[in-house]
């Protein structure tokens, strides 16, 4: 029986010996190491390449999910990451699978799931489950819609908004009239539909506008 060997990145302690308790049941899959954060898992691949695959959190200290599938990349391994987060938004899940992520699953999910995606990942396949592509596409079609929506002008006001800038301080940095930023400012609300500064930037976020 070939053996799954597998590192756990993750920076809740109780989670990842849960994972370990967990994945004991299976005799094909072996945890090699289980880490707290994305720099410990670099070192532990550069110390050992034969790693399959690695669970891997996005939300992490020193090291974030994103940035260690860059250096993945980067590293030219062939460890396969599989996400395992709490983030259910679809800007998340399509970030993570162009960075290079072999599948996508939720913390809730449920261990037949879990060791279903890491066999077939092994395998050297991608796999997200129907409700997480689901996510992603809906992400993006809207993405899409909002990015060609906005005119450059209007996408330049949202990113000095989005700094903190006052509309003042905005106008002097563009070298037009207060008025003319109150008027891209409420086009950009209009066309996000959303109604005050708070909401504009978790859509603005969600979307990757900003």
């Amino acid at each position: 029986m070939t053996q799954i060997k597998l590192i756990i990145a993750d920076d809740h302690e109780l989670f990842r010996n849960g994972l370990i308790e967990l994945l004991k049941k299976y005799d094909d899959v072996s945890v090699v190491k289980s880490v707290a954060d994305g720099k410990e898992f670099i070192e532990a691949i550069k110390e050992d390449d034969d790693i399959d695959i690695v669970l891997l959190d996005i939300t992490m200290p020193n090291m974030d999910g994103f940035e260690v599938l860059k250096q993945i990349k980067d590293l030219n391994t062939n460890v396969k990451p599989i996400i395992i987060s709490m983030h259910n938004d679809g800007n998340y899940i399509a970030k993570c699978a162009k960075s290079g992520a072999y599948g996508y699953l939720l913390k809730n999910t449920d261990q037949e799931e879990l060791i279903k995606v890491i066999r077939i990942v092994h395998q050297g396949k991608k796999y997200f489950s129907p409700a997480i592509t689901e996510k992603m596409i809906n992400f993006m079609s809207v993405q899409n819609v909002s990015e060609n929506i906005l005119s450059k002008k209007e996408k330049e006001v949202l990113g000095l908004i989005a700094e903190g800038l006052t509309t003042k301080e905005i106008a002097a940095q563009l070298f037009v009239s207060s008025r003319t930023i109150e008027t891209h400012r409420a086009n950009v609300l209009k066309k996000l539909e959303v109604k005050n500064t708070a909401e504009l930037i978790k859509k603005a976020t969600l979307l990757n506008l900003i």
